[in-house]
């Protein structure tokens, strides 16, 4: 049996709940970015043949948008909420935040 038909199988004998989260994991998953996308530094792995590691892909450090931001940079944002869940969000935040220990 290859790979599909296993996952077929399975998918036959799942719940729809299960069968959602596995929807939106395999949505995810399409949405990452190929090993096209991605530079790998094969060279490595061509001249180490007694080498059975992997080549991990290269991450590049990211700059912050931001640096020394305060929350008087937030003002400028106020009032410009779009959309009608505001509540919903809003309620959503306070279950769901962890409580600050000091």
């Amino acid at each position: 049996m290859n790979i599909k038909e296993i996952l077929l199988q399975q998918i036959e004998s799942s719940s729809d709940v299960l069968l959602a989260e596995t929807l939106d994991f395999l949505r995810f998953l399409k949405t990452k970015p190929t090993t096209e996308e991605i530079s790998l530094d094969l060279s490595t792995e061509k001249n180490d043949d007694t080498s059975n590691h992997q080549t991990k892909p290269e991450i590049k450090e990211a700059t912050p948008i931001l640096r020394a931001s305060k929350a008087e940079d937030l003002l400028k944002f106020t009032g410009t909420w779009q959309g009608d869940d505001f509540e919903e969000c809003l309620q959503l935040v306070y279950k769901t935040r962890s409580q600050a220990e000091f």
